[in-house]
């Protein structure tokens, strides 16, 4: 489960990438005899950084220190490490520039593509309407309805959502 919120329940800010992205490992593969595998883990780090194309000098560098979509790409591959098979998103491109919406899009695609199950919750309508082969509606935290991908439309969806 990717949080909307990175900075206030996402990131750890005043830890550095390898801190941030092995969060979610360190009872799983990379313990051993009660230990963590410093080189395994590090080195799984060191590729999902390189795979996800986070721009940093190196995973020592304090996650606060990151733009917006660098810090979400690390969460992104904080929990892409656990290997998912249902992956949730939730606005995993608020706030964050053009090029790394893009890449998250480039990326959610290929994971989809990849049979990971992509569970995506967002309030911009072009971007659901881009990402999505089934649409859920909701209005006040009930279900209005479904829609797949070829009748849905902006109008469509709006019209749900006001039910």
């Amino acid at each position: 489960f990717l949080t909307e919120d990175r900075k206030d329940t996402g990131c750890f800010l005043i830890l550095d990438i390898l801190e941030n992205m092995q969060m979610a490992v360190l009872n799983q593969a990379y313990v051993k005899g009660g230990f963590v595998a410093q080189a395994e883990v590090g080195h799984a780090c060191e590729e999902m950084k390189t795979a996800l194309r986070v721009k940093t000098p190196d995973l020592h560098e304090r996650i606060m220190n990151l733009s917006g979509g660098n810090q979400q790409k690390v969460l992104i591959g904080r929990w892409l490490l656990t290997k998912p098979r249902i992956l949730i998103l939730d606005e995993p491109t608020r706030g964050i520039d053009v090029g790394a919406k893009a890449e998250i899009h480039r990326l959610i695609t290929r994971l989809a593509g990849e049979g990971v199950a992509v569970l995506m919750i967002s309030s911009e309508l072009p971007e659901v309407l881009g990402m999505s082969d089934r649409i859920m509606v909701m209005h006040e935290g009930h279900v209005s309805g479904f829609l797949d991908r070829a009748e849905a439309d902006q109008v469509r969806i709006m019209e749900l959502a006001a039910k």
